[in-house]
């Protein structure tokens, strides 16, 4: 009697559905995610256990570098009913206006002359950080050429210039860049500010406490008393 032989089934399996849904979850996580911003230096936070988030928007970021450069990032409305008006590149003009115009009122022989393209560089910045002389010349440079000068910790045209001053009528130029961007005219970003959810300072782990108390020091003489420390989410292991 000869052997029945078994039909053979396909083993090919449709994975349409599969690459449907594949596709789906990376638009989703491409929309929803975060993605980091440059920042001239690469800090490591210390760590703690807090779990209270930094805001994303209305927000000064304060990051001081190992070596004491000082660089400053704004993040402006999220809301999409008042991110036209008051939107990050919009809320960054504003500020580099009211910052440059006040620094002008104060060194009048030393103007500082900006033109729109200058002020339209400036708003695309994620970070800054370089005195007011240097403003016109980096503004004008590649952003390839930025990234270099703004990264290299060497130069002495890079971070902004701080210092311990407590004469509120000659302010440092830290000191007038907060200045402008407490009085930016967003009352949300204002409001945050006098509630410490407006100002974060980031500092590496490595920092010595002298070069971040000096900023903390200058935050407190213009009556910034309330402020976040950026940090780490503590592990069982540290």
């Amino acid at each position: 009697m000869g052997k029945v032989k078994i039909k053979r089934k396909s083993t090919l399996i449709d994975m349409t559905a599969m690459s449907d849904v594949t596709v789906l979850l990376l638009t989703f996580f491409m929309l929803t995610s975060t993605f980091l911003q440059k920042e001239p230096v690469t800090v490591m936070t210390p760590s703690s256990v807090s779990e209270i988030k930094v805001p994303t928007s209305n927000l000064a970021q304060v990051l001081v570098s190992p070596n004491g450069k000082v660089f400053i990032s704004i993040a402006g409305e999220s809301d999409p009913e008042l991110a036209g008006e008051w939107g990050t590149e919009a809320i960054r003009a504003e500020i580099l206006k009211k910052a440059v115009s006040e620094y002008n009122r104060l060194h009048p022989n030393k103007k500082v002359e900006l033109t729109d393209a200058d002020v339209a560089s400036f708003a695309k910045l994620n970070m800054f950080g370089v005195p007011f002389q240097a403003l016109p010349s980096f503004l004008r440079m590649s952003q390839t050429d930025q990234d270099k000068v703004i990264t290299d910790m060497t130069r002495n045209d890079v971070g902004i210039p701080i210092d311990d001053n407590v004469d509120l009528e000659k302010p440092n130029e830290f000191q007038i860049w907060m200045r402008a961007i407490y009085s930016s005219g967003n009352d949300n970003l204002q409001a945050a500010m006098k509630k410490g959810e407006g100002i974060a300072v980031k500092a590496d782990k490595g920092t010595p406490y002298s070069i971040v108390h000096h900023v903390l020091d200058n935050l407190q003489t213009l009556k910034m008393n309330r402020f976040s420390l950026m940090t780490a989410l503590k592990t069982e292991n540290d």
